[in-house]
């Protein structure tokens, strides 16, 4: 049998290796992080060229493709405008949230507080300017990193569930691609806007991201209600249907039960967005 000594010894050794082992599995999660948040700031432009290239290649074929071919030029750009709006709202969000809130600027807060949870004091300058200037870090990485991944999941579902379609088509097969459209380009808009506002610290960024979510979740019941009621709509057409609209509900509770209580007590978060610090610190 050991010594009570040499047992102590052991399990500190043990407790120091596995805490220093997590520390070292942490700050190469948090460098890796802030590398993705860094190439999509960065590399933006490219990644819009990219973008609207490939979207546009997969609306030329999926038009000529169509069940119901165009018979003119006109039909065939009617066609194809879902996936051209499509192609057009997250660069618009960008752009928009870009110059809007431009890179290093330190915006000012809200009037009104909303997140009220813990004790929390005003930061000092200096605080609040090496914040904005370090950028996301930590499990805020994977907030970004989630946000801006919204836009192409949602882009690739609405691509794999919506067909061109011809004017002469069914009407409950317009009233789907409307519904849909509608949704993915307010969607990815609002996402693009929110991707921003994260990367540039801007203070409205949490209260913007819960608007999407919002947004989100409200355009999701009002399709399903909306679809529910059109008549002429194949079983085989709204089951899938009906599926993806109920997936999408799921993921966006998930996002709120995750993300809203980080959002509320991270330290990072109230410094960094609301450039405040415990009062305790």
């Amino acid at each position: 049998m050991g010594s009570p000594g040499r047992e102590s010894c052991l399990q500190f050794a043990a407790s120091t290796l596995f805490r220093s082992a997590c520390g070292a599995v942490l700050r190469r999660y948090d460098r890796f992080g802030q590398t993705s948040v860094r190439f999509f700031d960065m590399r933006m432009e490219t990644l819009i060229s990219g973008w609207i290239g490939t979207i546009l290649c997969i609306a030329l074929v999926k038009t000529l493709l169509a069940p119901t071919p165009a018979t003119s030029i006109a039909e065939g750009m009617a066609m194809a405008l879902p996936f051209l709006l499509l192609a057009a709202a997250p660069v618009a969000g960008f752009r928009l949230a870009a110059g809007r809130f431009p890179k290093g600027r330190i915006s000012a807060q809200p009037i009104v507080r909303l997140a009220r949870v813990g004790n929390w004091r005003n930061a000092s300058k200096g605080d609040v300017a090496r914040a904005v200037a370090g950028g996301s870090g930590g499990f805020l990485v994977s907030l970004l990193i989630g946000i801006i991944l919204n836009v192409p999941v949602r882009a690739m579902e609405f691509l794999a569930s919506v067909p061109a379609i011809n004017p002469g088509d069914p009407r409950w097969a317009h009233i789907i691609v409307l519904a849909m459209t509608v949704d993915v380009v307010v969607m990815t808009f609002l996402y693009m806007i929110c991707f921003v506002m994260a990367l540039r610290s801007v203070p409205l960024f949490p209260r913007f991201l819960a608007l999407a979510w919002v947004a989100d979740m409200a355009l999701q019941v009002g399709m399903a209600n909306y679809l529910a009621n059109t008549p002429g709509m194949p079983t085989s057409v709204a089951q899938p249907l009906f599926g993806l609209l109920m997936g999408n509900i799921k993921k966006v509770w998930i996002s709120v039960m995750i993300w809203l209580p980080y959002l509320l007590v991270s330290k990072q978060v109230n410094l960094q967005f609301r450039h405040r610090v415990r009062s305790d610190a």
